[in-house]
């Protein structure tokens, strides 16, 4: 994640400390534990065109157990993994979500929830307040018939807003998860105005990975320059809220040149300020599937992030999953993912920001290249930005 708000508007944000400020307490592992993605269900009352889980209405075949599930959460948290996101398909069709979510609070784990907003009733968000989730991510893909048409259903935008708001009067920190795409990026600025009027406190703005059903939509993805575009009026958007004295937190996902654009753009505009932004940067790292991000599937298996489906790298019906992460063998997907500076092909070698984005999301670079170490075509960084 690229947090706009930190870096660009300079406003601390509670999210912060996972992404710009970790540090092992004096005595303890110096490993970081990433934050995992639980898909609880496959299950889904939608079908979105872009699912990486590929998720509908089908019954959970193999879908762990609640003693499992329970089991997993145990372990998450004797792990000392920071943050479980129970997401699906749709979490919410999980009927023992709210006893796996008490039981991950009993055990210490911060919950946040991924849904579609649309199962979100008065009585399920006062649900959701009484356990104590911390962040529900309510995806959005538009405004009316632009998200219902990519969500497959009528009504699902208004379903979903009456959820959102249904949160918000419930004292839920709640916000929108936007994956951006042709036929949705001229919305960027109504989407704005929707945080506005709405107070929703946070968006975050995906990008396009070609997985799962979204594997058909690779001809949708944003081109180079009309996905600068997209970050200029992102950046341009989120500044206008923090003058108005609008604190709304805004951030990018699964595309860490966005990370170097908006350094490049600061350097143009406030050079002082781009060395604080670099310095946090590096800090973070950049893509960190594989150590800092796992995924965890219904039916058990784990995963490098939670895009990169087609890769399993255990399952925790035979292990642990603090067992499989902790020490991956040598010459294995964990390992060499942890260690993919020296592997990474194509510009990544010779660009100047690599100890920043870290070789960008490999789950999009493999389905366009077929190669898990070449260029990740999301990229859109010049070769000129890119030359030391």
């Amino acid at each position: 994640m690229i947090g706009i708000s930190k870096l660009y508007c300079g406003v601390a944000e509670p999210s912060d400390a996972l992404r710009y400020d970790w540090r092992p307490a004096p005595g303890a592992e110096t490993t970081r534990k990433p934050v995992v993605v639980f898909n609880c269900t496959r299950r889904c009352n939608l079908r979105c065109a872009h699912c990486y889980s590929a998720s509908d209405a089908r019954a959970d075949d193999g879908a762990l157990t609640g003693t499992e599930a329970r089991a997993l959460l145990d372990d998450l948290a004797a792990f000392g993994v920071p943050v479980v996101l129970f997401s699906g398909g749709e979490p919410l069709l999980r009927e023992d979500l709210p006893e796996l979510i008490a039981h991950a609070r009993q055990a210490g784990l911060r919950v946040v929830l991924s849904t579609n907003g649309t199962r979100i009733t008065t009585a399920v968000a006062g649900e959701l307040a009484r356990l104590g989730v911390g962040y529900v991510g309510v995806s959005l893909d538009g405004l009316g018939e632009c998200n219902d048409a990519f969500r497959g259903q009528a009504g699902a935008f208004e379903a979903a807003l009456a959820g959102i708001r249904h949160c918000r009067d419930a004292g839920v920190k709640v916000g929108l998860r936007v994956t951006l795409h042709q036929g949705n990026v001229a919305q960027v600025p109504a989407l704005f105005d929707l945080l506005r009027s709405e107070r929703i406190p946070r968006v975050c703005f995906y990008h396009l990975v070609p997985a799962g059903r979204g594997d058909s939509l690779a001809q949708a993805a944003l081109s180079h320059d009309r996905t600068r575009a997209a970050l200029d009026s992102i950046l341009d958007h989120a500044a206008s809220l923090h003058r108005e004295g609008n604190p709304i937190e805004v951030l990018t996902v699964d595309n860490h040149a966005d990370g170097a654009y908006l350094y490049l753009r600061l350097l143009r505009e406030d050079p002082a300020r781009a060395e604080q932004c670099l310095r946090l940067l590096r800090r973070n790292g950049g893509n960190s599937s594989g150590s800092g991000i796992a995924a965890v599937s219904w039916n058990g298996d784990v995963h490098p992030d939670q895009f990169w489906r087609t890769q399993v790298v255990g399952n925790v019906r035979r292990q642990a999953f603090s067992k499989l992460w902790a020490s991956p063998p040598p010459g294995s997907l964990l390992a060499m993912l942890r260690e993919r500076s020296a592997r990474l092909g194509g510009r990544c070698p010779r660009c100047r920001f690599l100890d920043i984005c870290n070789g960008n999301l490999r789950a999009r670079a493999q389905a366009a290249t077929g190669d898990l170490w070449g260029d990740d075509p999301a990229c859109y960084l010049t070769d000129e930005e890119i030359a030391p």
